[in-house]
């Protein structure tokens, strides 16, 4: 048999192309010898950048133009203490979207929100647009949850451990952190009855660590924002030559 071999010089480069393949293969780290860390201030100092201010001017100029829209008026200052198991502004808001839900479903029974979710309180006077941005920032959206009259009683409970929460065409009392005399739409809170619910997804989904909206007997969701819907109604109340005039009607009463 003839032995094949190859010059060594052949040889030795093709062990030096097999080292460098194999090395491309590996995985190879780096660990800074140094660590420099700096921290640059952003404040009223930095000029600001002329072509970029240009550049924006018209932008903004046209979003402030809007923000600062007229849309309504309010005869109160719709205002939303602590303190309080029902508010003003909760009670405009829960109306508002009753009132619009409707629209889009006229077996809706009551609505539901919560304090926390409305971020501003709204002036007496004109509302703007920027007002309704500022109580609503978020991109919460519309939803309908079918709840059994046990999960109504859970949702009650949640409102009455929290010393309150805004509703609509819902009634009940607290006493001692207890929910009682529940009614929906006037009525006394049934037994093996289904309400439907309008309230948004943030909640369906369990913020503010919400009860009696899990598991519903059916949901639907609306591409409609919680914020085109309160701006709808407002815009329908001018329209219609009417104000804000909303009021405290014992929908949720604290009882000794």
């Amino acid at each position: 048999m003839t032995r094949f071999t190859l010059p060594r010089r052949k040889l030795f480069i093709l062990h030096l192309l097999a080292i460098w393949m194999l090395a491309g293969c590996a995985t190879v780290s780096f660990t800074p010898a140094e660590r420099h860390q700096n921290k640059y201030e952003i404040n009223q100092e930095i000029a600001p950048d002329q072509k970029i201010a240009e550049f924006i001017l018209p932008y903004k100029q046209q979003m402030e133009a809007e923000m600062n829209r007229v849309i309504g008026h309010s005869e109160v200052m719709l205002t939303k203490p602590g303190n309080q198991a029902e508010t003003l502004l909760g009670n405009f808001f829960t109306e508002a979207l009753l009132h619009e839900g409707l629209k889009l479903d006229p077996d809706i029974d009551f609505a539901f929100g919560t304090k926390g979710g409305l971020r501003i309180e709204l002036p007496k006077g004109d509302i703007t647009m920027g007002h309704i941005f500022e109580l609503m920032p978020f991109e919460n959206q519309l939803v309908i949850l079918e709840l059994t009259s046990e999960k109504v009683e859970q949702l009650a409970q949640y409102i009455a451990s929290s010393n309150g929460q805004p509703v609509g065409g819902m009634q009940m009392q607290i006493h001692d952190g207890m929910a009682r005399n529940i009614s929906i739409g006037g009525q006394p809170l049934e037994k093996n009855k289904t309400y439907k619910l309008l309230t948004y997804d943030y909640l369906a989904n369990g913020g503010d660590n919400s009860k009696g909206l899990d598991n519903p007997v059916s949901r639907v969701d609306f591409q409609q924002k919680v914020r085109e819907t309160l701006i709808d109604y407002i815009t329908g109340l001018t329209q219609a030559g009417q104000s804000i005039n909303t009021t405290l009607d014992g929908r949720v009463i604290i009882s000794k």
